[in-house]
């Protein structure tokens, strides 16, 4: 790569910088991020992964900063530049703020596109379809060849959606459609990657396809996390370029490996999928009505009885179940101790995980046989496009299953499972569920080993001060070539106190959630804007209601949409009305309340994760079980973080003043405390009252 060319083209821009924002303030901390990123991306560090980790403090511009340094590095090298985001306001500032301002400066000509997943756009093929499901066809109606049927309201909206996008009033993505569209009438015209198929009348023409072809002609592609590991999931370059073709820049880092893991895991309902897979044999016989091949006929007649025996399965698993009566006694899940299956559970999994296999398989030989008869004139286009469709939107699920399955199988302790069955009590169905542990090697494998180059960057990816466990959680080394960087924010944080009083009880006392509604109040008083943090949703409710008595007006996350409450606080505080938001950790990362609209935080709780999901209990067991200590090395870390985002809550702008206050004195009292204290901001700090 070019260093002298893009270092150029780096000086250039920032000096464009300067004369296009009259109000700009040169920052230490952004210029030496922006000369990292491109030293790391052109190899100046050696061989090894082309890879930085950095954490950039409030206020240093991280997205002007890997503009900067980025985009040059992958004009010049020919690559994709892929920003991936976990939030849809950061995607919103990149796209409508910082990318067009980095686009009037800088010395390279780019494009820049916002990029959705295949879920997002209509099946142009499914929505015709269903826009004109009772036109007659050869031999059967599109009644008698579609599973799901629209009623007439239904339908008169697929109409609508149909004629809007043929006369080209609609892009055919969910997003632009003016009205929202429920969930369930959404998902029967979702593009679905097993439904597609290159015969289809409305292929090379539908929203996906035209969307992909455009991103093709893209020097940026602004995505979110999400999108971008369920790409990686399927290998790469299926809906975005291929990893080898691209850099990465992966901003609210943080998120990375819980997205990773939702990706990897799989889950079923029994009941749901019994009643799915009793329709799988009329479906085969709708084949052997329409397709006049032994070949058709005779993978539609294996078809079935697969279907018959994976059938079988399932009712065995839910008498299995039902059986174990102690499973759910005292919770509605029960989770299979260090992913260790009973005997019968295991025979029937292995069973269950081959018959889905053959179903996949099966369902895959129809579909070549479908398109093979549509080819020679067998039969019907608009019949055929019809079935293929339903085999498509099946092979989905089969695979859905396989990997459920696969999962079960998993017994390697370098790469544990979380693995448990939940009791729905409103369907009375049960849901099998499984999850990996262990991301990094998936991320290594798909991600960093392939990739040409990557940049982390987000204000918290420390814990206690160390990249350690973040690092192990991505999978990466210290040995890889990797580099870390830790750039503090350039606030002045001494104009903020971090309180810490001793209010009578710490959170483990059974009296703590009364002390709360006792002595809040003292900490509320003559405070205009103030946010109240609970680390549970019980707790805030408890607390609020017991101030409510006591005559306070307060803004209650869950009582009105996120948006709504923010704007009201926002307009109480410009008009200098005392206000006083309660949220729980949601709203301890990214919310944005500068200047007056927050002066006043109050952390009631450290944010200790009890371990009782059957993720987080499988986590510790296996950490205990190789003689390590989850607390203190997932719990501590995890709570440090945290914390962290919790107190950057108050300091969002250059003159930005108020206090912290912390009600656990656990952080003052405990072993732990030290190191928590220690990664927080450097807070003027007042003890006890």
């Amino acid at each position: 790569m070019p260093f002298a060319a893009i270092k150029n083209s780096v000086q250039q821009s920032y000096k464009r910088l300067h004369q296009h924002l009259a109000a700009f303030v040169p920052r230490k901390e952004q210029n030496y991020l922006v000369a990292e990123i491109v030293k790391v991306l052109c190899g100046q560090y050696g061989v090894g992964k082309r890879i930085l980790v950095a954490e950039a403090g409030t206020g240093i511009g991280k997205s002007l900063a890997y503009s900067q340094g980025a985009i040059p590095c992958a004009i010049k090298s020919r690559k994709k530049l892929i920003i991936s985001t976990a939030t849809l306001a950061l995607q919103e500032q990149l796209i409508t703020k910082d990318l067009p301002l980095f686009h009037t400066i800088s010395s390279d000509n780019f494009s820049f596109t916002l990029v959705k997943g295949r879920q997002r756009y209509c099946c142009a093929q499914r929505l015709a379809q269903l826009a004109d499901v009772n036109t007659a066809t050869t031999q059967l109606s599109f009644q008698e060849l579609l599973s799901f049927s629209p009623d007439a309201e239904q339908q008169q909206i697929y109409q609508s959606l149909w004629h809007a996008y043929q006369q080209g009033q609609w892009a055919g993505d969910r997003d632009s459609w003016p009205q929202p569209l429920e969930e369930s009438l959404w998902q029967e015209i979702a593009a679905e990657r097993h439904i597609c198929n290159p015969l289809f009348d409305h292929h090379q023409g539908c929203p996906f396809h035209h969307a992909r072809a455009m991103m093709n002609e893209i020097d940026v592609l602004v995505v979110n996390h999400a999108l971008l590991l369920a790409d990686l999931a399927l290998g790469g370059g299926v809906v975005l370029p291929a990893p080898e073709d691209c850099i990465y820049i992966v901003d609210e880092a943080h998120h990375l490996p819980t997205i990773a893991r939702d990706q990897a895991s799989a889950q079923l309902r029994v009941g749901h999928t019994l009643s799915w897979l009793q329709k799988m044999p009329h479906l085969g016989d709708k084949i052997t009505k329409m397709v006049q091949s032994e070949s058709v006929r005779g993978h539609s007649a294996r078809l079935s009885e697969t279907v018959y025996g994976l059938v079988h399965d399932l009712r065995q698993l839910e008498l299995l179940i039902k059986g174990q009566t102690d499973w759910f006694s005292q919770t509605p899940e029960h989770r299979f101790a260090e992913g260790v299956l009973p005997a019968e559970l295991t025979a029937l999994s292995q069973s269950l995980g081959e018959g889905s296999g053959k179903l996949s398989r099966f369902l895959e030989r129809l579909q070549q046989g479908l398109t093979e008869a549509i080819k020679l004139g067998e039969l019907p286009r608009r019949d055929g496009e019809a079935l293929l469709a339903e085999l498509g939107s099946a092979q989905q699920r089969s695979l859905q299953m396989q990997t459920l399955w696969q999962l079960y199988k998993e017994l390697d302790n370098r790469y544990p499972v979380a693995k448990w069955v939940t009791y729905d009590t409103e369907e009375s169905d049960y849901q099998l569920q499984a999850a990996p542990l262990e991301m990094g090697n998936w991320l290594d494998r798909l991600l960093w080993s392939r990739c040409h180059g990557a940049i982390l960057v987000s204000a918290t990816l420390t814990a206690l001060n160390s990249f350690d466990h973040f690092r192990h959680q991505i999978g990466l080394y210290s040995d890889d070539g990797s580099r870390y960087l830790r750039l503090l924010s350039p606030f002045d944080y001494q104009k903020a106190e971090l309180w810490l009083p001793d209010i009578g009880c710490d959170p483990s006392d059974p009296d703590f959630t009364q002390q709360l509604i006792r002595q809040l109040p003292r900490y509320l008083a003559d405070q205009q804007a103030s946010l109240v943090l609970f680390a549970s949703y019980w707790q805030m409710q408890e607390v609020a209601a017991g101030l409510r008595d006591q005559g306070w007006s307060l803004l209650v996350q869950g009582e009105a949409s996120r948006n709504a409450l923010l704007s009201l606080h926002k307009e109480r505080c410009a008009h200098q009305q005392p206000s006083i938001l309660f949220g729980t950790g949601s709203f301890s990362e990214g919310l944005d309340l500068p200047g007056n609209q927050l002066t006043n935080l109050i952390i009631t709780k450290l944010p200790f994760a009890v371990p009782t999901s059957p993720i987080e209990a499988a986590q510790a067991e296996w950490i205990t079980a190789r003689g390590g200590n989850p607390f203190l090395q997932i719990t501590i870390p995890d709570a440090s973080r945290k914390l962290i985002q919790a107190c950057g809550r108050l300091i969002r702008k250059e003159g930005d003043s108020g206090r912290v206050i912390l009600l656990d004195r656990r952080i003052l009292t405990r072993r732990y405390g030290k190191g928590l204290l220690a990664a927080l901001p450097p807070f003027r700090r007042r003890i006890g009252d």
